[in-house]
């Protein structure tokens, strides 16, 4: 349980952070193919560039697919969207010879013809998953919002590029899991093909990192509700969704990792969140003993942190926590981990049952 330690209070690091360019929008048709409702020939010449095609002959999906598998393929492409401009904007700040989009130490024209692909293989990707809920869901497809590009140079934007991979990567586990149980095992094989698809992606920006292709041998598992807040709370520009209410997801309040440049090993690491307008709610318990820091990595149990010290702030109207990061290279902490501060009366045994307790979260921490 977190409990009341007096500490100097830590400053405010804002989890989302300044965008390097204008906030982006596709309504004046930037990609120039009418994304994200391209025209017979504009497909084709998409499906050119992402050398390969939306899936066709395939049987059928149940049709229609349950309440929830729906709601996962809303995920699906309210999340490509956002790739599709995130990639647009990357490819045309290196098009453009920014310089701090250049590094010469990577092949820039090697960087540029895989950028080009991946960019047309996500505009691939939310083009599927709005073609499915055009025909089976009748609120109708995702429109896109609004969206901030919150890196200033090129390695900042490759690691970012890897680890919203990370967190896709691991919500499809999610979704494939949901489909199977709802029924709609007829989705589960296209969902498989786009996790393979997204670890080439994630090996290759990686590679240019310098790290090894594969971080882990099982990625980090996440769930739906994490995905859908860390869109919201890092990308999306705040009212700009035009249909974001057909969405039935959580949005957690934000949990900041204060600590930068983590390293792998045992360490202390600070996190922040608000604390609510009307004050320390009840479940919390008034010195927060009623929460819990809690670290999802790998495929393995959560883990519940040891928390050092806490300082609630109520000038502030913020909590400060400081928590044992408990790295040990064959067992935790690679890869990707996803922190959380939950409900401590909470199943903090499954991944399912900690998204559940979440109060704030994802915090996102990427190691190797």
């Amino acid at each position: 349980m977190l409990s009341k330690i007096s500490l100097p209070v830590i400053g405010l690091s804002c989890l989302a952070l300044v965008s390097a360019a204008p906030t982006f929008s596709f309504s004046n048709n930037p990609l120039g193919n009418n994304f994200p409702t391209p025209a017979t020939a504009q497909l084709a010449a998409i499906q050119t560039q992402a050398h390969g095609s939306i899936p066709a002959g395939n049987p059928a999906p149940p049709a229609p697919p349950k309440a929830d598998t729906l709601t996962s393929l809303r995920l699906i492409a309210f999340n490509e969207l956002w790739e599709v401009s995130f990639f647009f904007q990357l490819l045309k700040l290196i098009e453009s010879g920014n310089p701090a989009f250049q590094d010469s130490s990577l092949d820039m024209n090697a960087l540029t013809a895989a950028l080009t692909a991946i960019l047309a293989q996500e505009e691939l990707h939310a083009i599927n998953a709005n073609n499915a809920l055009s025909k089976f869901d009748s609120n109708g497809p995702v429109l896109p919002c609004q969206y901030n590009f919150p890196v200033y140079n090129l390695q900042d934007a490759l690691t970012l590029a890897s680890t919203f991979t990370d967190v896709v990567l691991g919500t499809l586990q999610d979704v494939a899991t949901l489909m199977g149980i709802d029924g709609d095992a007829g989705l589960i094989r296209g969902i498989a093909s786009v996790v393979g698809q997204e670890g080439e992606q994630n090996g290759y920006y990686r590679s240019l990192q310098g790290k090894i292709p594969s971080a882990l041998p099982f990625l980090t598992a996440s769930t739906r509700d994490f995905a859908f807040s860390a869109l919201n709370q890092n990308f999306v520009v705040p009212g700009s969704c035009p249909n974001i209410n057909t969405i039935n997801l959580k949005v957690f309040g934000v949990l900041n990792v204060d600590t930068t440049n983590i390293q792998p090993q045992v360490q202390d690491i600070d996190f922040s969140f608000a604390i609510p307008s009307g004050g320390i709610p009840q479940s919390w318990k008034p010195d927060c003993s009623g929460l819990e820091l809690v670290y999802i990595n790998q495929q393995n149990v959560p883990q519940v942190a040891q928390v050092k010290s806490i300082d609630i702030n109520t000038q502030a109207n913020k909590v400060s926590i400081t928590a044992v990061f408990p790295f040990n290279e064959g067992t935790f902490g690679n890869g990707l981990t996803i922190a959380a501060v939950v409900l401590a009366s909470g199943d903090l045994t499954t991944v399912d049952g900690v998204a559940a307790a979440t109060q704030f979260g994802p915090g996102l921490i990427e190691i190797n």
